[in-house]
């Protein structure tokens, strides 16, 4: 199984691309804390370089910047290629299948929420699926548009009351 579940901030804006064939191609890093801090008790972070295709990278593209939190899903892959000078060079990424909202309004600019392809096809690309994203322009006041049925507060609304919760 390959699965891939990060949260951080991105270290730099995305880059958006395009292919030849016009698929559109975001690429972006993620600072990721480790989980324990070292001897000397500084936080130690990764950099992990991800890759995210279509619809989901247009939607990174959007909604992230530099310094955004993000939660992003997907799993990693490995590639090589020969260099200019000849030699066999590689780089591992995360395709990013998945896409979250982890900050607070003040921070992203938005609110919860994400973007998900639930069919992802091989080789980073789509088969289509249901998205869950915000579907029109940000209003004036910056704020994604996600439909009358979602709660600003990053949560679904709910048919009953908190009586009938387990807890």
């Amino acid at each position: 199984m390959n699965k891939v579940i990060l949260m951080g901030r991105l270290t730099r804006d995305v880059e958006m691309r395009q292919t030849p064939n016009g698929v559109s191609l975001a690429r972006f890093s993620i600072a990721v804390n480790r989980r324990f801090a070292g001897k000397d008790a500084q936080q130690q972070a990764d950099f992990i370089n991800c890759v995210a295709w279509r619809q989901t990278g247009e939607f990174i593209a959007r909604y992230f910047q530099k310094g955004s939190m993000i939660a992003v899903v997907g799993s990693i892959q490995s590639r090589s290629w020969d260099g200019q000078d000849g030699k066999k060079q590689y780089a591992t990424e995360v395709v990013v299948d998945e896409a979250y909202f982890t900050g607070s309004r003040a921070e992203t600019g938005s609110q919860g929420g994400g973007y998900q392809n639930q069919n992802f096809g091989g080789q980073g690309g789509f088969n289509g699926g249901g998205f869950n994203a915000p579907q029109s322009q940000p209003k004036q006041g910056g704020e994604p548009d996600f439909g009358d049925d979602f709660d600003m507060d990053g949560f679904s609304d709910l048919d009953g009351s908190e009586d009938d919760l387990p807890f």
